[in-house]
């Protein structure tokens, strides 16, 4: 099996469950228009996210890492007319690009973007006594992985589901002699979801469009 063949799995499973959407489609031409780096979730994996959001029954969902909005979109997709998503960026320029974006899809009374450090915005929502959220989907950087799981679990509730994307790191997240800095985060956040009895958790290795990858999936318990 190699790149090709993963690739060709993916387009058959889009061709046949997901049905072409130009506004997402503009979305993505936008992105790449901007400069934005292209590691936005495949089409299938973004219905993946919506699916398990509306399995969970979210009416209010956070999101940590917005780059252009795609897996933004997908996600308040899935919530009711009354529902309301939050989704953090730290660089602006991404946020300007992912707002333009939301307002393309007919959301941006839905979606909030909160520009500015993750770990410092999380930190302002405990304080602000934000409402727990139903969904949370953690998809920033590796190395500070480990402290958004700690927040989030502050802002959650029994029942929260909290999905972490990129996860496997081309399958080096099972070296423990590894000193990469992204594999260190990556490592030390399962060490936590593991440590942690608030937490039932799995993880899914992945292949695909965008490689060799995976992530996690949990529900807090109490």
């Amino acid at each position: 099996m190699d790149q090709a063949t993963w690739s060709g799995v993916d387009s058959y499973f889009t061709e046949r469950l997901i049905p072409a959407d130009p506004t997402l489609e503009a979305v993505l031409r936008a992105s790449t228009a901007a400069g934005l780096p292209q590691i936005n979730v495949a089409p299938n994996q973004g219905k993946l996210l919506q699916l398990l959001a509306q399995m969970q029954g979210a009416r209010s969902i956070l999101e940590i890492g917005t780059l252009g909005g795609y897996s933004t979109i997908w996600l308040a997709r899935a919530l009711p007319q009354d529902g309301h998503m939050l989704t953090l960026e730290a660089n602006p320029e991404h946020a300007a690009v992912a707002k333009a974006n939301l307002t393309r899809a007919g959301l941006a009374q839905m979606v909030q973007v909160r520009l500015g450090k993750a770990a410092e915005t999380l930190a302002q929502l405990v304080q602000e006594g934000a409402a727990p959220f139903d969904f949370i989907f953690i998809d920033a950087d590796k190395q500070t992985t480990p402290d958004y799981l700690e927040w989030s679990l502050k802002l959650s509730h029994p029942g929260t589901v909290i999905v972490c994307d990129n996860v496997v790191r081309n399958g080096a997240v099972a070296d423990p002699t590894s000193t990469n800095r992204d594999i260190i985060g990556i490592r030390r956040f399962f060490d936590l979801m593991s440590e942690n009895p608030r937490l039932s958790a799995t993880a899914v290795q992945t292949v695909g469009s965008k490689g060799y990858d995976g992530f996690s999936l949990a529900i807090v318990k109490f």
